[in-house]
C-alpha cells in the first residue's frame, strides 16, 4: 500500500505540478521542489477524504427502517455520540453544526490511524495538516458568531463585560482568539507525532510482539486527540453563537 500512495503521490504531481506551482506563485508561494509540490501526507488526505465521501455516500444508500445495515448502525452511532455531546456543549440550535464537526472528528481520526500501519507516517503528524484543519475551525466558529450576533455583537463579545476594561481587554481576546489556531495545530501535531516516534523507536528495537500495545497505545491517542479536535471546535461554537442562544431562551 505505501508503494501504492508513492506511485499515487508521482502521478499527482506528473498532473497538476504546472498548474498549482502557478497558483501557489501568484499568491506569492514559492515551493522548495517545483517538480512536487505535493507530498504523501496530502496524497493521504485525498485518501481519507476518499473513504469517507464512500462511507457517507454507503450510509445513505443502505438507510432502511425495517433492516438497518452495519454500515447504517455505525452512522446513527456516530451521529448519536457527536449529537449528545453537540446538546450538552453547543445547546439549542446545535443541529445545524453537526455536519461540520462529524466530519472534523471522522477526518482527524481516520488521518490519525494511518499510523497504525507499518511504514506509514500519520499525515497529521506533518504540522501543515492539523494547521489546515485548524484555520476553517478558527474562521467557521467567528463566521457563526457574527451570523449569530451580527458584527457589532459579535465584536462586544471581545471587550468584556465592562465598558472601562475594552481597551485593555479587546486586543488581550484578539490575541488569545489567533492563538487558537496555534494551541489546536501544535496539540494534535505533536502529540501523532510523539506517538509517531515512540511506535517507530520500538518497531526498530523489538520488531515482534511488544509493538503491538504501542500501536494500541497509538490507536487510543488518535481516539483522544480527534474527539479532543472536535470537543473545542464545539466549545468555540459554543462561545461564539452563546448570545444566540441565551436570547432563544
Amino acid at each position: 500500500m505505501l508503494f501504492l500512495i508513492t506511485k499515487l503521490t508521482a502521478l499527482l504531481n506528473h498532473w497538476f505540478a504546472a498548474p498549482l506551482d502557478a497558483l501557489l506563485a501568484t499568491l506569492g508561494i514559492h515551493v522548495a521542489h517545483p517538480s512536487r509540490p505535493i507530498g504523501t501526507s496530502l496524497t493521504m488526505q485525498l485518501i481519507v477524504m476518499t473513504i469517507l465521501l464512500l462511507f457517507f455516500i454507503a450510509a445513505r444508500l443502505s438507510l432502511s427502517v425495517e433492516k438497518p445495515g452495519t454500515i447504517q448502525n455505525t452512522a446513527e452511532l456516530i451521529y448519536e455520540f457527536v449529537g449528545s455531546q453537540g446538546e450538552q456543549i453547543i445547546g439549542h440550535g446545535y443541529e445545524r453544526f453537526m455536519p461540520y464537526v462529524t466530519t472534523i472528528l471522522l477526518f482527524v481520526l481516520t488521518c490519525n490511524c494511518f499510523g497504525l500501519f507499518p511504514g506509514f507516517e500519520t499525515p497529521t503528524a506533518d504540522p501543515v495538516v492539523p494547521l489546515g484543519i485548524a484555520i476553517p475551525t478558527f474562521l467557521y466558529y467567528n463566521w457563526h458568531g457574527v451570523r449569530a450576533q451580527g458584527p457589532l455583537g459579535y465584536l462586544k463579545h471581545f471587550m468584556g463585560p465592562v465598558w472601562w476594561l475594552a481597551p485593555l481587554l479587546f486586543p488581550i481576546e484578539i490575541i488569545s482568539h489567533l492563538a487558537r489556531i496555534m494551541s489546536l495545530t501544535i496539540r494534535l501535531y505533536a502529540n501523532m507525532l510523539a506517538s509517531d516516534m515512540l511506535t517507530l523507536a520500538f518497531f526498530s528495537m523489538i520488531p515482534i510482539g511488544v509493538p503491538i500495545v504501542f500501536l494500541g497505545l497509538h490507536f487510543g491517542v488518535s481516539l483522544i486527540q480527534a474527539y479532543i479536535f472536535m470537543l473545542l471546535a464545539m466549545i468555540y461554537l459554543s462561545i461564539a453563537v452563546s448570545h444566540e442562544e441565551e436570547t432563544g431562551h
